[in-house]
């Protein structure tokens, strides 16, 4: 029997003055599964990604969250319905300690007058709940939570920034070249995050352009051409060299849908 996709997107257009980024594109994020979205550079996959996470609102056509009509005018509210996005830029304060940065924006209060009347953060509740959220995601080498982010290693760094994306009741995550900056040992630990989250449950959008980590762990794979969806692809059933093709343009795929 055929899953309903968690997420979907119709008819996306986004228009930059004389620039078509989207062009009646669109999209779709199945439950559980790891959907990686390439194309050249130039494609329209950022925009598409940008116009999925709130950051930019499309000019035509529809995005459904859940088979709800969703529209979202910043990352916040699309943060807010369940869409969190992890940046290349992983937007971290390198200054402050991991529990800070996992709780920027949402510090828990102390009970009582305390927390209401004070402001009193209840930082041992705030340090549990960092510490649980990176056990869960097996970062078991991050020991000391009260440590400066930039004290981290790239790959622990990504850790943060991902548990922080899964910790607040994220139906969706979107992850931007998690592995671009990272080393061979780094990139390993964060794919490995990528596939301990999908067996948590957790539908993936990830972008890349590194294609051995993308046929590694994907299920599927969005191609991604001329502002639209060219076709979606089994990686298990296509070579790399197929994707390369198809999204340069140098072969056009028979099998336009390969759903879920």
């Amino acid at each position: 029997m055929k899953r309903d996709p968690i997420l979907t997107a119709r008819g996306l257009v986004k228009r930059y003055g004389r620039v078509t980024a989207l062009d009646n594109c669109d999209f779709d994020l199945y439950p559980g599964e790891i959907l990686a979205v390439i194309g050249d550079n130039g494609a329209g996959k950022s925009s598409l990604i940008k116009a999925i996470s709130g950051a930019v609102q499309a000019d035509e056509g529809e995005i459904r969250l859940e088979g709800r009509p969703v529209s979202f005018r910043s990352p916040l509210e699309a943060q807010d319905a369940g869409i969190s996005t992890v940046y290349q830029t992983l937007a971290l304060s390198p200054a402050l300690s991991i529990v800070d940065n996992m709780f920027v924006g949402r510090e828990l209060r102390k009970p009582g007058p305390l927390g209401k009347w004070l402001r009193m953060l209840d930082k041992p509740a705030m340090r549990a709940f960092a510490r649980e959220k990176l056990n869960d995601l097996g970062l078991m080498t991050i020991q000391d939570i009260d440590q400066a982010v930039e004290t981290l290693s790239g790959g622990q760094r990504q850790g943060v920034a991902v548990a922080r994306a899964a910790a607040f009741g994220s139906k969706v995550i979107i992850m931007d070249e998690p592995t671009a900056a990272l080393g061979v040992k780094e990139s390993r630990q964060v794919l490995n995050l990528i596939l301990d989250l999908k067996a948590k449950g957790r539908p993936i959008i990830l972008i890349s352009h590194n294609m051995p980590h993308v046929f590694e762990v994907a299920d599927r794979v969005h191609v991604h051409r001329l502002g639209k969806r060219l076709c979606t692809i089994d990686p298990k059933k296509h070579s790399m060299s197929d994707a390369v093709a198809y999204m340069t343009g140098a072969k056009q795929p028979d099998d336009v849908n390969e759903a879920a």
